[in-house]
């Protein structure tokens, strides 16, 4: 396969998707676990993961351009704003007590008071399709409306999967207890009365957001090779 143009753009985008087949094979899953231990398994994971998220989107900037819509400054405007709140998800997401959904943990949950899982049930799931949806409008080129159009559609599908299959193991009845003071949609739970949150959030996470979006910002034009800036 010729790697330049459309063919590294394809190879890096099916490692991606690939790499990202794992935890959904719990066989894999748990032969990699086993030889690699929990921490080696998500340390190994993760550097794998941002190692081809990155090979994507260079992948993407380097394939042939092909214009589907115009830019306006505006859309610019729409990627600062809604970075903040996917920065917030993501690190809210990552690693608390929810085993609802990717990226949380089992142990500590309590359906009665399910914490980020109260605001939505899937917080890194929607942290990545808000991402997408954002700069997919802001780049209007075939290569990345496939690349965060995808990553958008990953996004809803998995909600979905993850769903469907926490009922199929945990039972339906099981699954609803668990899920009684979440929502799909985010703050569907507060909304309609079912959750109230116990405690405001947490302080140190929500500086580690701070320094994370501040980071992403001001490392965005020489990693990524444009400025982020209005």
């Amino acid at each position: 396969m010729n790697l330049g143009g459309w063919g590294e753009y394809l190879l890096a985008f099916a490692a991606f998707l690939g790499s990202h087949a794992i935890p959904s094979r719990p066989g894999l899953k748990a032969w990699l676990m086993a030889h690699l231990g929990r921490k080696g398994y998500v340390t190994v994971f993760s550097l794998l993961s941002t190692a081809l998220l990155f090979w994507l989107i260079f992948a993407a900037g380097r394939a042939p351009y092909v214009e589907l819509w115009g830019w306006a400054h505006w859309q610019i405007w729409l990627v600062n704003l809604t970075m903040p709140v996917v920065v917030v998800l993501s690190v809210f997401g990552i690693g608390t007590p929810n085993p609802l959904s990717f990226g949380g943990r089992s142990n500590g949950f309590d359906p009665e008071h399910p914490g980020i899982a109260g605001v939505v049930r899937h917080p890194l799931l929607w942290a990545l399709l808000l991402w997408s949806l954002a700069h997919l409008i802001a780049n209007g080129d075939l290569a990345h409306a496939l690349l965060f159009g995808g990553f958008a559609a990953f996004s809803v599908m998995g909600m979905k999967l993850i769903d469907r299959r926490h009922t199929r193991v945990w039972g339906a009845e099981e699954f609803m207890k668990m899920t009684a003071r979440t929502s799909t949609l985010p703050f569907a739970a507060w909304i309609s009365g079912r959750w109230h949150p116990q405690q405001g959030p947490s302080i140190f996470r929500l500086l580690i957001s701070v320094a994370v979006w501040l980071a992403l910002l001001l490392l965005h034009p020489s990693v990524i090779g444009v400025s982020p800036l209005p």
